[in-house]
């Protein structure tokens, strides 16, 4: 192959270290995102896809460093397959190149399965332990974001016309804050 190798990693938080994914491997280009998992809609994911050509090798450190979900890691795979961009994944040992033999899709299942398993169990337990601290009265959910002078400055801002995007903007939260804070006022 005479294209670019291009590396992708994908860490879930900010203080995760990205660096050692892809450590010792020769890249033209790298795309590192700072997002989960859970779907494909990654800025850096995206970019990779528009930027990858016929001849390239993308390489990921492992299958659910790509997708923590068997039908998008296929998806994934089988795109940039397609296009003639062949998928290495280092910690798995696997490389696909579209003329993959069944034990290679078969592979490629069985692997993308156990991430999306592990997922699952890793929510399931996540759910369990938030259960179990409710009821010692450890867990009190997420700080709120603004206090409850600046979430009724909302509402009322809100009530005014203000647009969501704006008011989102100016408070440093998401539209779906935004409107997670006006469905509670609208409770009481």
């Amino acid at each position: 192959m005479n294209g670019q190798r291009i590396g992708y990693v994908r860490v879930s938080t900010m203080d995760q270290n990205e660096l050692r994914q892809l450590e010792g491997q020769v890249l033209d280009r790298a795309f590192t995102d700072k997002a989960s998992g859970r779907d494909t809609a990654r800025p850096q994911l995206t970019e990779l896809l528009r930027f990858v050509r016929d001849g390239d090798t993308v390489v990921v450190h492992s299958m659910d460093r790509l997708a923590r979900n068997l039908d998008d890691l296929r998806a994934l795979v089988q795109g940039l397959t397609r296009r003639g961009v062949r998928v290495e994944f280092l910690k798995e040992q696997l490389v696909f190149t579209g003329e993959d033999s069944p034990m290679a899709n078969l592979m490629l299942s069985v692997m993308g399965a156990f991430a999306e398993f592990e997922r699952s169990l890793i929510k399931e337990r996540q759910r369990e332990g938030i259960a179990l601290a409710k009821q010692r009265g450890a867990y009190k959910g997420r700080k709120k974001t603004l206090t409850p002078e600046r979430a009724a400055e909302l509402v009322e801002r809100a009530g005014s016309g203000i647009p969501k995007v704006v008011l989102a903007r100016d408070y440093g939260i998401s539209r779906e804050t935004v409107y997670q804070y006006l469905r509670h006022a609208a409770l009481k």
